[in-house]
């Protein structure tokens, strides 16, 4: 049969007025002076999608901390390399964090960076003739340490040997920060990922032993967390969202309840992040997650000075 051109007259057309919309012209941004203060300029930032979900989050790290509820900052080893470690730094001696969690990564770029003030080796060119990885300082430090102490938590062990070395970047390490202010720095750790399980002093039982004294730890955090505290996940892709889902189930099997916040934050949008960190902990909950994509070094600081200055 064939088909005519329809007749549209009888469409039923609605009230722009009257019709629900999404985007409202007063939660546009505002261009600001050259003087403008911080809190001016995070203030125009637009009020619609990532605008509303960052002002958001602010709000809720910031009493979060007012109420003395915990801070857990995760953390992938690119937070360290691309010069944020000061910052955490900063964070922990504040009390504005009180629990870190990490993967294996950041143990190497953290002690590098205490020890020698460099790291970040050119894998490409190093993987040639194998000497990637191979920094004998780099596996004496951190496999001595954990071997020595391993009851202590891989962080803790780490953290602590790098103080006993007074190690001359100390000041900006995050190990040995969270060592110095008794904060539990958490490490998820998997044999084969890190460059110092190649060498041969590396103690699979004693790298297991202090691994799982850091993931009890952190059962430990997050059963606190989870009435009120919030959850920020730095360009951790696997390890750490595995972690954490755990460490939630394991403290809501004990007991532990409430509505606490969660955030990713990363260069793309991965499956485990978005499933694991900002979605799956709030089925059936009041609680929130949030992504936001972009560079560690321009989200972190922003997102952090947006936080103290909504604490001033």
């Amino acid at each position: 049969m064939g088909y005519t051109p329809i007749d549209l007259r009888r469409l039923n057309v609605t009230s722009l007025e009257d019709r629900p919309s999404k985007v409202r012209s007063s939660d546009g941004g505002r261009t600001v002076s050259s003087e403008a203060s911080f809190r001016t300029w995070f203030d125009a930032l637009p009020n619609i999608l990532a605008g509303e979900g960052l002002r958001d989050l602010v709000r809720r790290t910031a009493r979060a901390i007012v109420d003395e509820r915990p801070i857990l900052l995760g953390m992938g080893g690119h937070v360290i390399k691309v010069g944020l470690g000061r910052m955490v730094c900063d964070l922990v001696r504040d009390g504005l964090v009180r629990a870190v969690a990490a993967n294996g990564s950041v143990t190497i770029h953290d002690a590098e960076l205490a020890l020698v003030g460099k790291t970040s080796e050119d894998v490409d060119s190093a993987l040639q003739d194998g000497s990637f990885g191979m920094s004998g300082t780099t596996a004496a430090v951190i496999l001595n340490a954990v071997a020595a102490h391993p009851s202590h938590g891989v962080g803790r062990a780490i953290g602590d040997a790098l103080v006993a070395a007074n190690a001359p970047n100390g000041d900006a390490s995050v190990l040995v920060t969270c060592a110095r202010e008794e904060v539990p720095m958490c490490m998820s750790v998997a044999i084969g990922t890190d460059i110092v399980h190649a060498h041969p002093q590396a103690d699979g039982a004693a790298l297991g032993e202090a691994a799982l004294v850091d993931f009890r730890t952190l059962c430990s955090v997050v059963a606190d967390l989870l009435d009120g505290g919030v959850y920020l996940n730095f360009g951790s892709a696997v390890l750490l969202p595995e972690a954490f889902l755990k460490a939630v189930s394991v403290a809501r099997n004990l007991g532990h309840r409430g509505d606490f916040t969660t955030a990713d934050f990363d260069f793309i949008r991965q499956y485990r992040p978005q499933t694991n960190v900002v979605r799956r902990p709030h089925l059936g909950t009041g609680g929130k997650g949030f992504a936001f994509t972009g560079h560690h070094e321009i989200l972190f600081p922003l997102f952090w000075q947006a936080v103290r200055t909504e604490l001033a």
